[in-house]
């Protein structure tokens, strides 16, 4: 069964990473652009969003993966406001390369004044450059004050909801999510954000519409088979094989297709 991964840090994953995903399934992962660890200047950015549009791309396919990516200033970044801005400059000139489907993961980390600023301009140059959004809600106990921020933003941006995904999202923001008509994803975390248990409970009662399923897999505590053993709880409780691959599959297709860049090799015989 075919699974795409819509957020996944695999610059922060060894190359074996690769092959235990294609080998459980993965066809296709989206990259966003996130916090390196440590603070970076304009032209350490530069070389990231190479990283992610030539580097990772080739990787990838070695597995028979297709990798693509987003690009922006992260929300943990964001307080530094004249690096941020130099940044968006950057952008542009990256947004037309083959892999890059928009602007992401933008959002709000601390929901501070300067990240707002930063998130609102990031919005605006989705919009000019009329690009699919992914966006990061904080984490913790700033996520439901976060994300109702966030949508207000959103809804001020003039950006179309379904164009947008909204990620991280747990059992108190999901309703926020979807009600505003926008996709959303739930980051499956062995310790903090969505267990796959906890994951397939939202499911459960919420539905599937709209709703995806991601591991992240960055440089914390995380699996990136996250997704296959998300599956693997679905199918323990009894869910059919068609509804665990419209979740995992058909899902981030619809949102991900939307963009003319997102491919995903035709299904073996």
């Amino acid at each position: 069964m075919r699974y795409i991964d819509p957020h996944i840090h695999m610059v922060s994953r060894i190359t074996d990473d690769y092959a235990r995903m294609a080998d459980a399934g993965c066809v296709a992962i989206t990259e966003p652009a996130f916090w390196a660890g440590f603070d970076r200047s304009a032209e350490g950015f530069a070389d990231y969003f190479r990283q992610l549009t030539e580097t990772e791309p080739r990787r990838a396919a070695m597995y028979g993966i297709q990798h693509h990516c987003w690009l922006c200033i992260n929300a943990k970044e964001a307080e530094d406001t004249g690096l941020s801005r130099e940044v968006i400059g950057l952008i542009p000139q990256y947004l037309d390369r083959p892999n890059v489907l928009g602007v992401g993961e933008i959002g709000l980390n601390k929901n501070s004044r300067n990240e707002l600023a930063i998130f609102e301009e990031q919005l605006a140059l989705a919009k000019r450059h009329d690009a699919l959004v992914l966006i990061h809600t904080p984490h913790l106990e700033d996520k439901l004050k976060g994300t109702r921020l966030i949508v207000d933003a959103l809804k001020n941006s003039g950006l179309a909801p379904h164009r947008v995904l909204i990620d991280h999202v747990e059992e108190h923001t999901v309703r926020i999510a979807l009600d505003g008509g926008y996709w959303c994803a739930m980051t499956l975390y062995p310790e903090t954000k969505c267990t796959p248990q906890r994951a397939v409970d939202i499911l459960e009662t919420h539905g599937v519409d709209r709703i995806c399923m991601n591991s992240a897999g960055d440089w914390g505590p995380s699996d990136p088979l996250s997704v296959p053993l998300a599956r693997r709880e679905m199918r323990r409780r009894g869910h059919v094989d068609q509804l665990i691959q419209r979740v995992t599959f058909e899902n981030p297709l619809a949102f991900l297709s939307q963009s003319p860049r997102f491919r995903v090799e035709p299904a073996s015989v």
